[in-house]
């Protein structure tokens, strides 16, 4: 797993280079702005079990034919197993806000799990709709100004949102 800084060390080094100016800006900015990355991995972290389970409600409410009977989430398990699956995506987007980077949520989450559930006769659009339900709420929280870092977070909640869509294109 490697976080921004470790990135671009590791490319300037691959390159035998100095880090550029354009690098160094990017880093000093993304310093700049660690209490509002700070703030919202803290808010998504705390409200990760309401983030989750309203996911998951607005999913059954969409898609009810895939927990019913003969659906791929009709047992207790594979509702468990869905909702488990949904924590642990926003856990590791959570990692990528932190560290700026989605290699961790790549290698250790998102690697093989189309396949997984291809195999387990779960539809990918299915779980990319809760992984989408769940970026809406998560940048709703996010988004909320009241007790956090002032400034323009606008391109935090892009970077927010791009590990959300990330990982609903891994499972879709």
């Amino acid at each position: 797993m490697l976080d921004a800084f470790s990135r671009v060390v590791e490319q300037a080094d691959r390159k035998g280079s100095y880090l550029s100016s354009d690098e160094i800006n990017a880093l000093s900015a993304m310093v700049g702005d660690s209490n509002k990355r700070l703030d919202t991995v803290n808010r998504l972290t705390s409200n990760a079990s309401s983030i989750v389970a309203n996911a998951y409600r607005g999913l059954v409410a969409e898609r009810p034919q895939i927990f019913n009977a003969g659906g791929a989430c009709f047992h207790n398990r594979n509702q468990a197993a869905c909702i488990r699956d949904m924590g642990f995506i926003l856990r590791y987007v959570t990692y990528s806000i932190l560290a700026g980077d989605a290699s961790a949520m790549d290698d250790r989450c998102l690697n093989g799990l189309r396949e997984t559930y291809q195999a387990l006769g779960t539809p990918g659009d299915a779980v990319a709709s809760g992984i989408q339900k769940m970026k809406e709420a998560a940048l709703n929280i996010a988004n909320d100004s009241n007790g956090i870092t002032k400034g323009d977070c606008s391109q935090l909640m892009s970077e927010v949102a791009s590990y959300f869509d990330r990982a609903a294109s891994a499972v879709g």
